[in-house]
């Protein structure tokens, strides 16, 4: 299958037929050096922001891959954009579940610092999180070949995750006019219950997922004052690394995105 490499620095303008498209850095060494892309091989050129181009690669060396254009793919916006606001997880179970939602179509993720969150981002170990978290989106993006790159939010206390669901806060913009779903197995409502009207005309659906302990009662009492539903998947309580996941599935079926 046909590989695909992110090139942020590319103008809009350069995604036409017959352009000649670089990439450069560590896309370029991975495709030269680990792929060992030859001219003449056919591969993806992205934006990471909604343009790719396919074509015959026509340049190969250490620093610089190029391909000429063949084929244009620009993405259309369908139905309301997705964002997953995932709990902090031990062990890599956020990241699991952050490359699963990014290859299932997602559109934003917010990592969200819950009360009962094991992991704990302070300090430093902030802006380590949210570069290893953009990381992730970005390889999932490629082995998903997706034409955008998740957006990854600031980290969010419960109580500013709160405030930006109220538009009370300077976070409001991008969380205007969102249905707000809360996972929490012993929700009475069932997220397949859902009717697709209620939501397709929405600016973004926001799946809020908890921590392996769960949603701490007095957070779950917090959101729903914000406007949060509390939603159920199946039978099944699933683990944080994949509750997400199997919601932006359903999501995906129920909005006619699949």
């Amino acid at each position: 299958m046909s590989s695909l490499y992110l090139n942020a620095d590319l103008h809009p303008d350069a995604f036409t037929v017959g352009a000649r498209l670089p990439i450069w850095g560590a896309d370029a060494r991975h495709a030269a050096q680990v792929a060992r892309v030859r001219t003449g091989e056919r591969i993806g050129v992205g934006d990471g922001k909604g343009r790719l181009a396919w074509g015959r690669v026509v340049h190969v060396a250490q620093g610089e891959v190029a391909i000429e254009a063949e084929e244009i793919v620009l993405e259309e916006r369908t139905g309301p954009r997705i964002v997953l606001v995932q709990a902090l997880a031990k062990g890599d179970r956020d990241e699991l579940a952050i490359q699963a939602a990014t290859e299932l179509g997602v559109h934003a993720v917010v990592p969200w610092q819950a009360a009962r969150s094991v992991s704990v981002w302070k300090g430093d170990k902030v802006e380590k999180g949210l570069e290893r978290w953009r990381s992730v989106v970005r390889e999932a993006s490629k082995q998903a070949i997706r034409p955008s790159v998740p957006e990854v939010r600031p980290l969010v206390s419960t109580k500013e995750l709160a405030a930006h669901l109220r538009g009370s806060s300077s976070g409001e913009a991008a969380y205007r006019d969102s249905a707000i779903l809360v996972l929490e197995p012993t929700a009475l409502v069932s997220l397949v219950s859902i009717r697709p009207s209620d939501y397709s005309t929405r600016e973004s659906v926001i799946l809020v997922v908890g921590p392996e302990g769960g949603i701490a009662p007095e957070e779950l009492r917090e959101l729903e004052l914000a406007g949060a539903q509390l939603v159920r998947l199946g039978p099944e309580v699933l683990r944080t690394s994949t509750a997400g996941p199997a919601a932006i599935a359903a999501l995906a079926v129920l909005l006619g995105r699949w």
